[in-house]
């Protein structure tokens, strides 16, 4: 059974900087992809971005351009490099291991989330 663990959530003021990382148990490079979901409070859990074995990112439309997705294998962490953040990315996030391309979204290991709150 893998865990993850995200951490690095917090209070941070608009147009300020966060950091969040997700700590696997174990190796992360067994994965086809690693992704970083987010749900607001009385919405759906939404995909935010993605990071394939193949290095292939992707991002949902409302975060291009200001949030990162990175990975260090050695660590076993992926990152969300999240900046000039607005109240709107309020949230809790999520980190999700996709085990093989065939494993559908929304599915695989998912960790316990960390909760962003954007506010002055």
């Amino acid at each position: 059974q893998v865990q993850l663990v995200e951490s690095g959530g917090g209070l941070v003021q608009p147009g300020g900087s966060l950091r969040l990382s997700c700590a696997a148990s174990g190796s992360i490079a067994r994965f086809y992809a690693m992704h970083w979901y987010r749900q607001a409070p009385g919405k759906q859990r939404d995909l935010v971005a993605t990071l394939t074995s193949g290095e292939t990112t992707n991002y949902a439309d409302s975060v291009k351009g200001r949030f990162t997705i990175s990975r260090d294998n050695a660590k076993s962490t992926v990152y969300l490099q999240m900046n000039s953040l607005k109240p709107e990315h309020t949230a809790v996030y999520y980190c999700n291991a996709r085990i093989t391309r065939l494993t559908p979204l929304g599915m695989g290991y998912w960790g316990k989330g960390t909760q962003v709150t954007v506010a002055s």
